[in-house]
């Protein structure tokens, strides 16, 4: 019977750690998405939350949000993304000759109405994580800079669980 010490299983569990960890960095800047995803996902989120006097979604980092999103919460939905993120891209390549994010903004908008109509149900799920991303708190990787609540005219609420207190008073407030 062969047995490990504990000793030789950290060691071995460290070395499996930093092989994926490099083929992940070679690979993207991103933790779930390629770099080529992520152009087209922020050129689509861009689409359903375009930039005007205020932050459009990628600026605000709703891109951010859903790769984090995509790395822990909602890891059912990573082969929903590349698969429909590939074929965002495949169907501007069809029909403009380029990918989704190098397309004319008139061509991505023609793209995201074909897109919302053929695939619905990818076009809604990333429509929700766009709106939770440049809507949600700064601290889940988007909002960046509180952009959409500046733009509500809306304070940054407090953390949940810490009452702001009057210590002149000693109580809550």
């Amino acid at each position: 019977m062969f047995r490990l010490t504990r000793r030789q299983f950290s060691i071995g569990g460290a070395i499996a750690t930093v092989a994926v960890i490099g083929c992940h960095s070679a690979e993207s800047d991103w933790e779930t998405l390629s770099n080529a995803q992520a152009r087209t996902l922020a050129a689509l989120c861009d689409q359903i939350i375009p930039a005007d006097e205020c932050a459009g979604a990628s600026q605000a980092g709703a891109v951010n949000y859903i790769d984090r999103q995509l790395a822990r919460h909602y890891q059912m939905h990573q082969d929903t993304y590349r698969e429909g993120l590939d074929a965002v891209d495949g169907n501007s390549r069809r029909r403009f000759g380029s990918t989704f994010a190098d397309a004319t903004p008139d061509q991505q908008y023609q793209s995201t109405l074909a897109i919302e109509k053929d695939h619905r149900a990818f076009f809604e799920l990333v429509r929700q994580h766009t709106m939770e991303g440049y809507y949600g708190s700064p601290r889940h990787g988007g909002n960046r800079d509180a952009a959409s609540w500046r733009m509500l005219g809306l304070d940054e609420p407090p953390l949940r669980g810490r009452a702001h207190y009057d210590l002149r008073k000693g109580s809550a407030t």
